[in-house]
């Protein structure tokens, strides 16, 4: 799941993980996203901080009560400071990357989470 506001920033994420093999859901705001939840989990959760209708940090409480022990969630944000980190673990997020994002260390992030769920299917 990939959530950002900024729409192109989101499909062009997307396609991004999709040319690596991810299978990706893109919204582009909180409410949607979460509703999804209701047909579906996913992976991994890659969550802008920045939403207009409910900030990241909020809406990744409300995923993990939905997969409390499920998935992987990432924080993409252009805030950076010691400050920020804090706040987006204490949200629940596994990760903390700033925009623009190393594509590297997404890809490795993602490749492990997709391990793990394998491992727990089995």
């Amino acid at each position: 799941m990939v959530v950002d506001d900024n729409r192109d920033a989101a499909y062009t994420l997307g396609q991004f993980l999709e040319a690596f093999g991810h299978e990706v859901a893109v919204f582009c705001d909180a409410k949607t996203a979460l509703s999804s939840m209701d047909q579906r989990a996913y992976d991994s959760y890659i969550l802008d901080i920045g939403l207009p209708d409910m900030n990241g940090y909020e809406l990744a409480k409300r995923l993990r009560e939905k997969v409390p022990h499920l998935g992987t969630f990432v924080a993409l944000t252009g805030y950076g400071q010691e400050h920020d980190r804090v706040l987006s673990k204490a949200a629940g997020f596994d990760h903390h990357l700033v925009k623009p994002v190393d594509v590297d260390n997404l890809l490795r992030i993602l490749a492990e989470q997709s391990i793990k769920a394998e491992a727990h299917k089995t």
